[in-house]
C-alpha cells in the first residue's frame, strides 16, 4: 500500500507515519530528513535547498523529484511506502503519478494556532537528536538524555513557522482538492486529541483495523 500523508508542519505527520512503518512493514520516505541530512553534510543539493528552508520556502521540485524516484526504486518499497513531506506540489503529486500508484492520502486536519504553538516550542539536542518541547522541560534548556544544551532550530522560530504555513496554504492545500478529485483523501482531526487517539484514527482510515 501506498500512503501519502499531508497536513500542516507540526500535525504529527512523521510520528504518525513511524508508528505505521513499524506495524505494516513498510519504509516511512521523508524527503524532509534526506534534505535536512544532505544540508548537516554541506552536498551540493544541501546548500541549494539551505537557501529554501531556512526562510521556510519549498525546496524547488527539480530537487525532490529525482530524489524521491530514486528511494522508490528500492527493494524495501515493493510492498508500499508512507510518503511524509512528498509531494507538496500538485505538479509533484503528477509527477508521482507518472511511476507510482498511490492507494490513500491521510490528511491531518490542525489549526494554524496550535501548529505554532507546538512548533516554536519544539527544542533539539544536538549531540543525540532527541526533539522535545518546553512544556516537558519545566523550565530547563539543557536535554534530558545526555545533559547537552538544546537549541530551537531556525525552521521552528515563531516568524519562520508562520511563513510556512503561509507557503503551505498557498502550495500544498491545494493538493487535498486534487486528491479529494480521485477519492483518495482521508481526514484526521488533530485538535484536542491524543497521539493515541489520532493513531486510531489514521489506522481507521486505512482499513487495518477491519
Amino acid at each position: 500500500m501506498n500512503i501519502i500523508f499531508l497536513g500542516p508542519p507540526g500535525a504529527g505527520k512523521g510520528t504518525h507515519a513511524q508508528r505505521l512503518t513499524q506495524e505494516m512493514g513498510i519504509p516511512q520516505i521523508s524527503t524532509g530528513e534526506i534534505l535536512r541530512a544532505a544540508i548537516r553534510e554541506g552536498t551540493p543539493t544541501g546548500l541549494r535547498a539551505k537557501a529554501y528552508t531556512e526562510k521556510g520556502e519549498l525546496v524547488p521540485d527539480a530537487v525532490v523529484i529525482d530524489i524521491v524516484k530514486e528511494r522508490l526504486a528500492k527493494e524495501d518499497c515493493k510492498n508500499g511506502c508512507i510518503l511524509d513531506g512528498f509531494p507538496r506540489t500538485v505538479p509533484q503529486a503528477e509527477a508521482l503519478a507518472t511511476f507510482a500508484a498511490i492507494d490513500a492520502v491521510v490528511n491531518f486536519v490542525l489549526p494554524d494556532e496550535a501548529i505554532i504553538r507546538r512548533l516554536s516550542g519544539r527544542r533539539v539536542c544536538p549531540s543525540c537528536g532527541l526533539t522535545t518541547h518546553v512544556s516537558a522541560l519545566n523550565g530547563k534548556d539543557t536535554c534530558p538524555e545526555c545533559g547537552s544544551r538544546l537549541i530551537q532550530r531556525k525552521d521552528d522560530l515563531p516568524e519562520t513557522v508562520e511563513n510556512r504555513l503561509k507557503v503551505y496554504k498557498e502550495q500544498t492545500e491545494p493538493l487535498i482538492a486534487y486528491y479529494q478529485g480521485k477519492g483518495k483523501v482521508k481526514d484526521i482531526l488533530c485538535e484536542n486529541h491524543t497521539v493515541e487517539e489520532n493513531h486510531a484514527q489514521v489506522r481507521a482510515a486505512l482499513g487495518l483495523d477491519a
